[in-house]
């Protein structure tokens, strides 16, 4: 027994170094963006690289405040949680119905939003662009919100934490008197919390990064995204590096936020879903 302890030493040892090595090559990105936004122009377009400002400045901070910066931030913000919001409580209603339910055309359903998992959202842009151009919602932040809400795989990933859900438990409880939203509310959400926290993380993420879809539905100043908002001060300040990074350091404080928030749920979520597979 102790022999095969400390043959796993060195193994562990190895896999401790190669993840360091990997969460410091992930991490460098942001590192350098954050301190790059306390640099001025010299420090930032300096031969030798600074690896930590030596003279701090928030002059990039406080010219980014000039624009609307925070009015960007707030319409991403507003964006990812409310399609968070929406898809999390749409994928738990929908997930338990097609796990637990059964009625007519339940299979065919199931089969049809496989296949919706497979489309490329490129596909279906032209129709979504017309489709909320009829509804008066072009160059409207619900036209970023309303079509994440019914996202295939949210749908697939609560099905198949539903589908853990003993069926027993659910007839005793409607033995009891309980009706469908107090069996939802009481059972259901409490079981799948792990898959809602993993989905919110990925719906989330998924919808903050979801730059072409932004591009395509928002055009006024009054509604852009941190990422959109950049972009302008890129194409419009294209050397001011110090400034472009003042916004990336702003808009990466939601994602880092979010993550920390519903870490715990995303490891459990992951983790059962390891086992199940």
């Amino acid at each position: 027994m102790n022999g095969k302890l400390k043959a796993k030493k060195p193994y562990d040892i190895f896999v401790l170094v190669v993840m360091f090595i990997l969460a410091v090559l992930f991490a460098f990105p942001l590192y350098w963006i954050i301190t790059g936004s306390f640099k001025d122009a010299a420090a930032i377009n300096a031969v030798q690289p600074e690896w930590f400002p030596h003279n701090p400045t928030m002059d990039n901070y406080v010219r980014l405040m000039a624009k609307p910066a925070f009015r960007w931030l707030f319409n991403a913000v507003f964006i990812s949680v409310m399609s968070m919001a929406l898809t999390c409580i749409t994928a738990a209603m929908a997930g338990y119905a097609l796990a637990k339910k059964r009625f007519v055309g339940q299979k065919t359903l199931f089969t049809l939003l496989i296949c919706a998992m497979a489309l490329p959202k490129q596909v279906v842009l032209v129709p979504l662009l017309k489709e909320m151009s009829f509804l008066g919602l072009h160059d409207n932040m619900w036209a970023v919100i309303l079509p994440t809400v019914g996202w295939p795989f949210g749908i697939f990933l609560l099905k198949q934490f539903s589908e853990g859900i003993p069926t027993e438990m659910l007839e005793a409880v409607r033995i009891d008197g309980a009706g469908e939203v107090q069996t939802f509310t009481t059972i259901v959400l409490p079981m799948i919390k792990p898959g809602i926290g993993a989905l919110a993380i990925f719906t989330f993420i998924s919808t903050w990064n979801d730059y072409f879809l932004q591009l395509i539905m928002l055009n006024s100043s009054k509604v852009l995204t941190i990422s959109l908002g950049i972009a302008k001060l890129q194409a419009e300040m294209s050397n001011d590096f110090g400034l472009i990074m003042a916004g990336a350091a702003l808009g990466a404080i939601p994602i880092v936020a979010i993550f920390l928030m519903f870490q715990k749920y995303f490891t459990q979520g992951i983790t059962m879903g390891a086992v199940k597979g």
